[in-house]
């Protein structure tokens, strides 16, 4: 196999991968640096034709693209996201086709960033390896973004974005978390437990999306860079109407500060949410072992727990050895920097 660099990666893959998601009318998952940078593409549904004449609607989840830490990404600048974006319609497409500003006039002066082929920026920390401020200001201000309750005040004060809305917790029925800017078909919202976690670290952003073939039922990806509760999930288990759990986002390494703070939940947490919604896929997210700059860094511990590991332990805890055939049932991906997934 040939080797590629992050960006070759992922416009190999891409390719491969488009004509087949378009296809069958599936979400396509894009992993833009190797941490927790992801751009989910969601098929319009065939009863909801775009507005736009695009295939996909594109969201951008915690974009970090350089400086820092994270000059591993496949792509460096939000101008490489529209390129992303752009090769993605075209593929599916099969012709080129121009990406649509969201307004009927532009003002080139102030229209000028990158970003137009973004249709949401979503951010679920208001942490700089999530919401990075020098990546976000690249981005058109005419491009809605959503963003957790303090993140969402400290981006209003940027004074940049036209739109910045906070995400609402989820309410048990998802189509009361769909609103402006959003389609009808798509809601945002988050679980955590309030009181519990005063900063939501531990807590998740849900993507809940509806018709996207004539007869399935409302799918969600649930992305918790940090972990969640198993607990704080039940909403989701219990929702009315149901809702599928597609794909989880959860990190496999146990991460505290020294002092014992808590900082990322492990595998085996991740675990215990894939068991409780029955996802059918799990992907690994913001696991990537950064060079530590700074005094914090000298404080951290981390401890890599692999699946295999969080299915014997689970085995134990339930009085006997692990089921490892039950790995298949778990469907781990590991989505390399520059790589795509079909959730099919």
């Amino acid at each position: 196999m040939a080797d590629y660099t992050p960006d070759e990666q992922l416009y190999e893959t891409l390719r491969a991968s488009i004509a087949e998601s378009f296809a069958t009318r599936r979400p396509l998952l894009t992993h833009l640096n190797a941490d927790t940078t992801w751009l989910l593409s969601l098929p319009y549904p065939s009863t909801s034709p775009s507005s736009n004449g695009r295939a996909y609607y594109h969201i951008l989840l915690d974009p970090w693209l350089r400086g820092g830490q994270s000059d591993s990404s496949s792509v460096q600048t939000i101008a490489e996201v529209d390129e992303v974006i752009q090769r993605v319609e075209e593929a599916a497409h099969g012709y080129n086709i121009m990406c649509n500003v969201h307004v009927d006039h532009v003002d080139v002066g102030r229209d000028s960033q990158a970003g137009k082929c973004v249709d949401l920026v979503s951010i679920s920390h208001e942490f700089t390896d999530h919401m990075h401020k020098d990546t976000l200001l690249e981005i058109s201000p005419r491009v809605p973004l959503m963003a957790t309750t303090k993140a969402a005040s400290m981006i209003k004060s940027w004074r940049h974005f036209d739109s910045v809305q906070e995400i609402s917790p989820f309410s048990g029925d998802w189509r009361q978390s769909s609103r402006l800017p959003l389609p009808e078909w798509l809601g945002i919202s988050r679980v955590a437990y309030p009181g519990k976690d005063l900063l939501y670290y531990h807590s998740a952003i849900v993507f809940i999306f509806a018709g996207l073939t004539m007869y399935s039922s409302p799918e969600a990806v649930i992305y918790a860079p940090h972990g969640v509760s198993p607990s704080d999930v039940q909403p989701l288990a219990d929702a009315s109407p149901k809702v599928d759990t597609l794909a989880l986002l959860h990190g496999l390494h146990d991460i505290k500060l020294v002092a014992k703070a808590q900082l990322n939940l492990d595998a085996y947490n991740g675990l215990k949410i894939q068991r409780k919604l029955k996802s059918k896929y799990w992907v690994g997210t913001h696991d990537e072992v950064k060079l530590g700059s700074g005094i914090v860094s000298w404080f951290l511990d981390r401890k890599v727990i692999t699946v295999r590991e969080a299915l014997q332990r689970e085995g134990e805890e339930n009085g006997g050895d692990a089921e490892l055939a039950a790995l298949a049932e778990v469907n781990f991906k590991n989505i390399s920097n520059g790589e795509c997934l079909i959730l099919e």
